[in-house]
């Protein structure tokens, strides 16, 4: 049986406006240049840089010119034409509305030869059949960003057969493969670690260091990367010095070759701090980076033409439509000068209250003294919501007397410490690790050690909590933080 009912209920939807604000908060400042640079191309009615200023020239009386619909438009000019009922252009909700991911990248690369090519035109210097050159080049076209070769020999003849209709025998390939290893930098096609570190090891100067370090990596390698040291003594019958000696060999090698090329053309990423923060006269002293407040004005050429039609008295079809395109523009200039306008004040707002909230931290630079603090502490004392303050928290730098700092690092939980004080779990992770570097590295100390440290210093916290904290500072196991 059918039913008809009415129900009523409220809900919550950005426009097409907010959208765009949310996204220019996130921008860091590289990115948020790109953005202005963008919009200036496809906006004529907006312009960037300093403004002549005439007596009888005024912006804010300007925009409230063509922002009067009923003054701009003749009688025979349809404003819903080009504006929808929530008073939004159309051409708002087709620019630029996209996630992060859909952004197009357009940072130039740099110039100069390809990790790949420069290690054919080493292959260029080795007498080679066609056959084997086919497969040296397949073998070479294979080496991974880090220079090794990460697939079977099996995959790369099948593939040699099916894309290159070279028809040969894994042995073949594998006799070029070690011809691959003589090229620079030495280790690279190395097809796991073990042979990365033993083709390095192999081409060095022969000396008793070397040569036990090359029976370590190929005869033991397994009790070496689990640092058994009494093991290794036993099964080469050699003495603490002399392991010492052969595993600091092992440890000047490169395990990953391929990132040592300084031709391979990666991207270099900069960081510019959006904020600086500096101590004047004891007291801190915040300030946004001036690439973030940009000078801009709506074009007086497309308002003058706009006050033209207005005036005019014969009103062509060209004239009605070029007037709808030039309040469009205009209104997006407008709206844009104005979203800067909001993006600084959030930024400077958020960012203040964080300083203040952090600011013995910033007065001494010492990260013991960083209190708890979460998203909804900042957002409840600038009155914003939680999201904005993560968007700004997750992309900004700021430039501090103690380096530049990714302001999301200032947020932490909260513990309690022996004295039911609330402590930052940032403080218990500077411990932790300050304890750790004065380890005894020949008597690493364990989790259950490190947490009964801890507690007696006043942080009552379980084991498996203290390896949570370990692994986040990237800090290995104990046994893996053994030296000789």
């Amino acid at each position: 049986m059918l039913k008809q009912h009415l129900q009523f209920k409220l809900s919550q939807k950005l426009s097409p406006q907010q959208i765009q604000l949310m996204k220019l908060i996130q921008l860091p400042t590289q990115a948020f240049e790109q953005r202005l640079k963008q919009e200036l191309e496809e906006n004529p009615a907006l312009e960037g840089g300093k403004e002549e200023q005439d007596n009888d020239y005024d912006l804010d009386n300007t925009t409230d010119d063509y922002s009067d619909n009923e003054t701009i438009n003749a009688e025979d000019i349809n404003v819903d034409e080009y504006l929808s009922d929530d008073e939004v252009p159309d051409y708002r909700t087709q620019v630029n509305n996209y996630s992060s991911d859909d952004e197009e990248k357009t940072m130039p690369y740099a110039a100069g030869t390809s990790f790949t090519q420069h290690l054919i035109n080493q292959l260029n210097t080795y007498r080679l059949s066609d056959e084997e050159r086919d497969i040296a080049e397949f073998l070479v076209g294979s080496v991974d960003e880090s220079g090794y070769i990460r697939r079977s020999l099996a995959d790369i003849t099948d593939d040699l057969a099916f894309t290159q209709n070279v028809y040969t025998e894994e042995e073949k390939v594998e006799s070029v493969l070690r011809i691959v290893h003589q090229l620079d930098p030495a280790g690279v096609g190395a097809r796991h670690l073990q042979e990365c570190l033993s083709i390095q090891l192999h081409r060095k100067e022969k000396t008793p260091d070397t040569e036990l370090a090359i029976h370590i990596i190929d005869n033991a390698f397994d009790q070496f990367t689990k640092k058994h040291y009494k093991k290794l003594l036993q099964k080469f019958d050699i003495t603490e010095i002399q392991l010492k000696d052969a595993i600091t060999e092992i440890e000047h090698l490169n395990p990953k070759p391929g990132g040592s090329y300084a031709g391979n053309n990666r991207i270099v990423e900069h960081v510019v701090p959006d904020f600086a923060i500096k101590i004047v006269d004891g007291e801190l002293e915040l300030t946004l980076n001036g690439r973030n407040a940009p000078e801009l004005h709506v074009s007086r050429e497309y308002n003058n033409m706009l006050k033209g039609y207005k005036e005019s008295k014969d009103k062509s079809k060209s004239q009605k439509d070029a007037v709808i395109f030039i309040k469009q523009k205009l209104d997006a200039a407008k709206w844009f000068i104005e979203a800067i306008k909001q993006r600084q004040q959030t930024l400077f707002l958020t960012m203040s209250a964080i300083m203040h909230y952090q600011k013995e931290y910033f007065l001494t630079g010492d990260e013991r003294t960083l209190k708890p603090m979460i998203l909804k502490d900042i957002a409840d004392e600038i009155q914003m919501d939680v999201s904005t303050v993560s968007r700004v928290a997750n992309s900004k730098y700021v430039d501090t007397p103690y380096g530049t700092k990714l302001i999301k690092e200032f947020f932490s939980e909260s513990m309690k410490n022996d004295q039911g004080e609330d402590v930052s779990t940032r403080e218990i992770k500077k411990i932790l690790e300050t304890v750790i570097e004065e380890e005894n590295k020949r008597k690493p100390l364990t989790d259950e050690t490190l947490a009964g440290i801890l507690k007696e210093k006043g942080y009552p916290i379980a084991r498996r909590t203290v390896a949570k904290y370990r692994e986040q500072l990237d800090i290995p196991v104990a046994r893996l933080r053994k030296k000789i």
